[in-house]
């Protein structure tokens, strides 16, 4: 039997979200149904709206409670509260040796808007639409998710500090503490400090990394950044940045960390690098990486990494940033900035402006 719901739907030739009643899919017997309580946004959204095939309902950072159970679900209960992580498929040697965040089947069982075996969790009008957007699609009033993608919360946390965690605070810090594996007192620049950014600035904070360079060109943001832990900013619009770090690390940095998936910042963030320095992906270029910056890398013996989602594996890592947070050394909360579901419209238009750095909808 089919589940209705209000979900936010993406249509062709609108970026607005509209509000309509959709369908959800019978669970199959690895799923839940999930009431959603909130959930994120992050850039992974806005990249998303032309990824999925329209219609489409998006959202990949959504807590809430299990309403109902599969068949084969044993982990979990009804009324257990959980946070939505990433989908993974659990049968690849990667999955099966627990590099869930390298599933053989990353891109086609989070970015295709279905399951994975090809079949619609989402029905508008009785037609199949894009869903399943990591295996969640949370911009609705219910949600499908398989559970083995679930992580089991318990305390009361507040509803935005959990839907914050599972896409970009959780990437930003993991890039840092199990991508990277900065130590104390090695250098760390970090590009970009939206809320990918500036969560690898507390993980840099967090382990004695120094100095942390933070590079955006948003003086709020730059601001935001000396506060959690950066010990230099540079606002990329008004300075040489390349110049700026060398002033500051003549011999270049150990680490440097590329959000924003530019190409200019890619070569200076590979530029900046000392001998033997790693420079840490979670974005590419539209283009292919030019031959000029493989050289760069060359001549510093250096390495050049994408990360996908922190190397994460949210059933660990998810618990321990909350008990970082409640310990008072990884304050993300104060990236947070909450929006009524009805407003995801503002929610998504101050996060492209920059005025949010991590907004997360309120669903009830």
């Amino acid at each position: 039997m089919t589940t209705s719901v209000t979900a936010a739907v993406v249509h062709d030739g609108d970026d607005d979200f509209r509000f309509e009643t959709v369908e959800l899919d019978d669970l199959r017997s690895d799923e839940v149904l999930i009431r959603m309580e909130a959930s994120g946004i992050c850039y992974t959204d806005v990249e998303g709206k032309n990824m999925l095939a329209r219609p489409a309902v998006l959202g990949h950072e959504g807590t809430g409670i299990i309403e109902k159970t599969g068949s084969d679900t044993s982990r979990l209960k009804i009324g257990d509260r959980v946070v939505m992580a990433f989908g993974w498929c659990g049968d690849c040697p990667n999955c099966v040796s627990g590099k869930i965040y390298i599933c053989d089947h990353n891109i086609a069982i989070n970015f295709d808007g279905k399951r994975l075996d090809g079949s619609s969790t989402i029905k508008l009008n009785g037609q199949a639409i894009s869903g399943a957007f990591f295996q969640q699609s949370s911009f609705a009033s219910k949600s499908i998710c398989l559970e083995r993608d679930l992580v089991k919360v318990s305390g009361k946390h507040a509803p935005e500090m959990l839907a914050a965690l599972p896409c970009g605070v959780m990437t930003g810090a993991g890039a840092i503490l199990n991508s990277l594996k900065v130590q104390a007192g090695e250098s760390l620049v970090v590009f970009g400090v939206g809320a990918v950014g500036q969560s690898a600035v507390m993980a840099g904070k967090l382990v004695g990394a120094y100095p942390i360079i933070a590079v955006d060109i948003n003086d709020n943001r730059l601001e935001m950044a000396k506060t959690l832990g950066a010990s230099h900013t540079i606002n990329s619009a008004k300075e040489d940045m390349l110049r700026r770090i060398k002033d500051i690390l003549p011999r270049g940095s150990h680490f440097s960390f590329d959000t924003t998936g530019n190409e200019k910042i890619l070569n200076t963030a590979i530029d900046c690098l000392a001998m033997g320095g790693h420079c840490g992906i979670v974005n590419a270029p539209d283009n292919e990486i030019p031959i000029l910056a493989t050289n760069r890398l060359f001549s510093r013996a250096a390495h050049l990494r994408s990360i996908y989602l922190g190397s994460s594996v949210p059933g660990r890592f998810i618990p321990k940033l909350i008990r970082l947070n409640q310990e008072g050394l990884f304050p993300y909360e104060r990236l947070i900035t909450t929006y009524k579901f009805e407003d995801i419209n503002l929610a998504m238009s101050d996060l492209i402006s920059g005025k949010s750095i991590k907004p997360v909808l309120e669903m009830l």
